[in-house]
């Protein structure tokens, strides 16, 4: 379909689910997604449409999920868990999130900046005691990417991993990388050494050293994951969907970024890490 005069192409479930199970997707998959409402065109039913193209893409057997992140303006970041309440607090994410988070079927994970909302038979798994233990350091606080919680799971699983109309600049998953890139390093440091190193890891409203792969290193990292064959692309619309197994997605990142920090990683975590591991490539 053209790409030009993008408000006049209009887009409906059934495209939605077969461009969906053409890049990927199967039945019973749970898919976690990223998306831009106004990048397909018009979209009949708007929101509704795209949620319920999904959960046909994957039938009544599987569980669609999206990010319903949350946040304050910078000199009010502080009270970002204070006003926190997982039934009200909105969606900043996208028109999508928060249409999903809304419907009466959904169920949403219980953590202030990172929390995810699904529907399907595995949301209330998925959503589950997010943070309730395996907690990870990070700038969000040790329950956003702890093990128990919907990015782990999501991993776990090997869901389906989405990008409808948006590219890995939104991946929330590299925070997870990220995390593990942390938990992992600190793992291989002395025992003695620990507690201070990890001391020194940026926290909630703490500063201090942390991976941070920006948009940049996203995009090659996007790149480096469609020459694999590990990125599958298609169209919906006027919008590109992009699909990747989560699984994989991770543990590739993961051992790019472990091989040659100083490629993907800040400058100061870096320096951080040669003080877990005196071989760590400079």
């Amino acid at each position: 379909m053209p790409r030009a005069g993008k408000n006049a192409i209009h887009v409906f479930r059934d495209e939605i689910s077969d461009s969906l199970r053409e890049v990927g997707v199967r039945s019973g998959d749970t898919v976690m997604f990223h998306s831009s409402l106004s990048s397909m065109g018009w979209v009949v039913g708007g929101a509704d449409t795209v949620i319920d193209g999904f959960r046909a893409a994957v039938g009544p057997t599987g569980t669609v999920a999206v990010p319903t992140l949350c946040r304050m303006p910078a000199g009010q970041r502080h009270l970002t868990f204070a006003r926190w309440h997982r039934d009200t607090s909105p969606s900043y994410v996208g028109r999508i999130t928060e249409v999903l988070r809304r419907r009466p079927a959904a169920v949403r994970s219980d953590h202030a900046t990172h929390s995810v909302a699904a529907i399907g038979p595995r949301a209330e798994e998925l959503t589950a005691r997010h943070g309730a233990a395996g907690l990870r350091r990070s700038p969000w606080g040790p329950r956003a990417f702890a093990r128990q919680s919907p990015w782990q799971k999501l991993y776990d699983w090997n869901a389906a991993y989405c990008f409808l109309g948006v590219n890995f600049h939104v991946n929330t998953m590299v925070h997870f990388v990220e995390s593990l890139l942390v938990a992992r390093a600190l793992l291989r440091a002395a025992p003695a050494q620990r507690a201070a190193l990890a001391a020194e890891v940026m926290g909630w409203q703490h500063p201090g050293v942390w991976p941070s792969m920006g948009f940049a290193a996203r995009e090659v990292f996007e790149t480096h994951l469609a020459r694999e064959g590990l990125l599958r692309t298609g169209s919906i619309g006027a919008a590109t969907i992009r699909c990747a197994r989560t699984r994989p997605m991770v543990d590739t990142w993961l051992a790019l970024a472990e091989a040659d920090p100083t490629r993907w990683c800040s400058a100061s975590f870096v320096a951080w890490l040669k003080q877990t591991n005196p071989h760590c490539q400079s």
